[in-house]
């Protein structure tokens, strides 16, 4: 016979003692009646609780009860048993906004396969500045997860300033503060930066807490990644540093996105970071991060190794200067240099290059040796011809556990969405949740399962200000997963990475299963999450 130790309907709580006879159930007579009941499933709530035996009721796209519904009746039930059920999970880094908006991807199909039910796009300070236009893309073939949006600082400053390596004046920073305060009020959630790539490496901090002040005032955040991941410039601690300094400054959460700590002369230092946001959280700065599960990252020539000031002016600006003698020697010096930083050639794997993709899943190291070319000259080549993408291993298991463990770190995947069979994209685009629970929670037993949903789902909805999103519980939204803990796996792999991941059986977003028995329906549920309202939150 069942036992729950709880029972919620219509956002009321009624405890049960057990044994002490107080019955939770309605009496027959006032039957409820619901679109869809998912039965005795272990329930993790996203709260971090341990699980606990319930049934869940659904009506239209929110959750409505959560308790033992024996008597209730629904248009479906499903039987959960054996079964864990948790809030969708949430990504909040993530680079599928331009997929999204294509008929063949806005199903989402490898991101439903993870669990995944809202993405925030638009990280790294990228995407468009218009986000009004970019909402109508991305609902034009409706949409099978949520999404919600950035304004990124990188393509604002872009729109106002180009490619230039200056300070904006004044008049140039309060265009530029009107373009944040136009995303706010168009809905977004926060500001992304990337202040590691060009243009975003070409402002000052000051710049940045101008524009972080804008999405303050909307109850936005912060997510920013940061200037420096190794020792390129002013290095990975100081710009942890920065981010918690426009948190503070700005007045708003600070996210440190993707976390880690990249290459050879820095591995080991992610204690000290995770000791320093420790100590702004105890100042009282709001400050958080998230991270995907791989000792790998990804980006391309450009990001990987090109200086910044090359990039000045440009792509035309910089072939140029790879065809200026002159130039050209600056460049490679300062090319091999940030290679170095990397470990060299052989972690530089491609993932995508459209003129030749007969290089995609090869390294930098062995299609140079294949062409007889050093590695430098083939890249420089490679940009000429529009630049590749790579996977690049230059992570350590022991720092990826260390940024794991914090309570404030969440999950994102860093991900891409690109149709099936197309490039050699990072594993994280198929594979990072399921990757969580196997190889972190049940393998390596780095954090529990219940503190893993709890990174998955109601922390980045608490960081990313997801109202209704990331909990089981009555009137919460009802985007929930449903999985089979034995059977949890990602596939994806470096050399075979278009695999989807296996073990969720039923995926809800906002009520509709776009998941059903391990089957994908076709069904477009999702919606744009603007944020609440578009008065700022410091106005009456």
């Amino acid at each position: 016979m069942k036992t729950y130790h709880r029972f919620v309907h219509a956002g009321l709580w009624v405890a049960v003692a057990l044994g002490l006879g107080v019955a939770c159930a309605p009496p027959a007579a006032q039957q409820e009646q619901y679109d869809l009941i998912i039965k005795d499933g272990f329930v993790l709530d996203g709260s971090g609780d341990p699980w606990y035996r319930a049934d869940i009721a659904i009506a239209g796209d929110r959750i409505v009860a959560v308790g033992d519904l024996t008597n209730a009746a629904a248009g479906r039930t499903i039987d959960a048993r054996g079964l864990y059920v948790a809030p969708g999970f949430i990504d909040l880094h993530s680079h599928a906004g331009e997929g999204l908006a294509t008929p063949e991807l806005s199903p989402a199909q490898p991101l439903l396969a993870q669990g995944i039910t809202t993405v925030v796009a638009n990280p790294d300070g990228g995407g468009p500045v218009d986000l009004a236009a970019q909402k109508s893309e991305l609902l034009r073939d409706g949409l099978g997860i949520n999404v919600a949006q950035y304004v990124g600082h990188g393509s604002v400053r872009r729109d106002v300033l180009g490619m230039q390596d200056r300070a904006p004046d004044a008049a140039e920073l309060d265009r530029m503060r009107e373009l944040v305060r136009r995303a706010m009020e168009a809905g977004a959630v926060g500001l992304s930066s990337g202040l590691y790539y060009a243009p975003g490496n070409y402002a000052a901090t000051e710049e940045v807490i101008e524009l972080a002040k804008v999405a303050a005032g909307y109850d936005g955040f912060y997510s920013s990644h940061i200037r420096d991941e190794s020792d390129y410039n002013i290095g990975v601690v100081a710009a942890v540093d920065e981010v918690i300094r426009v948190a503070r400054e700005g007045g708003l959460p600070g996210n440190v996105t993707h976390i880690k700590v990249l290459g050879p002369r820095v591995w080991g230092q992610s204690s000290g970071i995770v000791e320093r946001i420790n100590a702004a959280r105890a100042e009282g700065i709001e400050v958080w991060a998230d991270q995907y599960p791989y000792a790998a990252s990804g980006s391309g020539i450009t990001g990987a190794l090109v200086p910044r000031w090359a990039q000045v002016g440009g792509d035309t600006a910089l072939v140029r200067r790879i065809d200026d003698p002159a130039e050209r020697a600056k460049l490679r010096a300062g090319m091999r240099e940030n290679l170095d930083r990397r470990g060299g050639a052989d972690r530089l794997q491609f993932r995508r290059f459209e003129p030749d993709p007969s290089i995609e899943g090869k390294t930098l190291g062995a299609v140079a040796k294949e062409r007889r070319m050093d590695p430098i000259e083939l890249a420089m080549e490679l940009l000429k011809q529009g630049g590749a993408s790579f996977v690049s291993h230059v992570l350590t298991e022991d720092d990826v556990e260390t940024f794991m463990r914090p309570a404030w770190t969440a999950v994102g995947t860093d991900g891409d969405l690109v149709p099936m069979g197309q490039g050699s994209p990072h594993p994280r685009s198929y594979g990072t949740y399921p990757r969580v629970i196997r190889r972190y929670v049940l393998e390596r037993k780095v954090i529990s399962l219940e503190d893993a949903i709890r990174k998955m789902t109601q922390l980045p909805a608490t960081i990313g200000r997801l109202a209704g999103r990331g909990v089981i519980r009555p009137g919460a939204y009802a985007d929930v997963v449903v999985f089979d803990l034995a059977k949890v796996q990602d596939k994806a792999t470096y050399a075979e990475p278009h695999q989807l991941a296996e073990g969720m059986v039923y995926v809800l977003v906002n009520g509709q299963l776009a998941l059903d028995e391990g089957k994908f329906t076709g069904a477009k549920g999702g919606q744009i999450l603007a944020r609440a309202g578009a008065t700022p939150a410091n106005t009456e």
